[in-house]
């Protein structure tokens, strides 16, 4: 084999393996068990734009080959008490998520109940249940209490997982329904995803990003460009929350750092370094 050959062989070979390696490292080192667990994206959509980031870049994260066995259920419309207009995601959750997702906002009996058939599958098959919470608590406590009303015996505090990075959403979440989601799951405060290196992820930033440079999957694409224009056309409208990254331009997906924190990937840095690692 010549010289340049070999070396050609052995950088391939090498890129190869560390992709492999990162995948296995990704997979090994988050909480959640790829071939078990089920992850629950909640989403309130009230009044920040920013879970439509959020949402296109979940969806980003989903589409990496290292997550394809993933299982996971997004629900909209999981706010709390706090006052202001509902931003409407329903187009972009479609989208994102096909008929993989949940509206709260139109039917909140129903939206429990169809959780509740999922989360009980799942822990029919020994599997844990990972909640993050983009948004307040309120729709948990009231799926945990249908849970535990169909299964009293189930060790709930050990089965389901709740992560929460946000204060203002632990705020604006009813004092009853935020204690007793405490006191019934297995509850977990991380660092507060708008801000970086304090431990987790921080997907906030008012400077632009090109993201459109490096998502060229046409799907993606689509997702985000869905995304921004409707954070465009509700951001501060009628009262809704003014996000300030948002309106100059940059981006907020960080109620993202809730997944990330579950699959083992706090050490994100922030959006750029999420772009460089999982944008297709």
């Amino acid at each position: 084999m010549k010289p340049k050959s070999f070396f050609l062989f052995f950088t391939l070979a090498s890129f190869f393996s560390f992709q492999m390696n990162a995948a296995h490292t990704f997979l090994d080192e988050g909480r959640f068990n790829i071939e078990k667990d089920l992850l629950l994206a909640q989403f309130d959509c009230k009044t920040d734009v920013d879970d439509l980031h959020t949402v296109a870049a979940l969806a980003t994260l989903l589409a990496d080959p290292r997550y394809s066995e993933l299982q996971y259920h997004a629900v909209a419309g999981t706010y709390g008490v706090q006052k202001g207009l509902y931003v409407p995601p329903n187009d972009l959750f479609q989208l994102a998520f096909g008929d993989n997702w949940t509206d709260a906002h139109e039917n909140v009996e129903a939206a429990v109940n169809q959780v509740k058939a999922k989360v009980k599958a799942t822990l029919a098959e020994e599997g844990n249940i990972w909640i993050a919470e983009a948004g307040q608590s309120d729709f948990t406590a009231a799926l945990i209490k249908a849970i535990q009303a169909d299964l009293p015996e189930l060790n709930i505090a050990q089965r389901i997982h709740v992560v929460q990075h946000s204060d203002w959403n632990e705020k604006s979440t009813s004092e009853e329904s935020l204690q007793f989601v405490k006191e019934n799951t297995e509850y977990n405060k991380i660092s507060d995803g708008n801000a970086i290196e304090n431990g987790t992820p921080g997907f906030r930033t008012a400077e632009s990003i090109p993201w459109n440079v490096t998502v060229t999957d046409p799907q993606l694409n689509a997702i985000w460009e869905l995304a921004i224009a409707l954070s465009k056309t509700y951001n501060g409208k009628d009262e809704r929350y003014n996000n300030k990254a948002i309106a100059a331009g940059g981006l907020d997906f960080s109620d993202l750092s809730e997944v990330c924190w579950i699959l083992g990937l706090e050490d994100i840095k922030d959006a750029t370094e999420f772009f460089s690692l999982f944008a297709r």
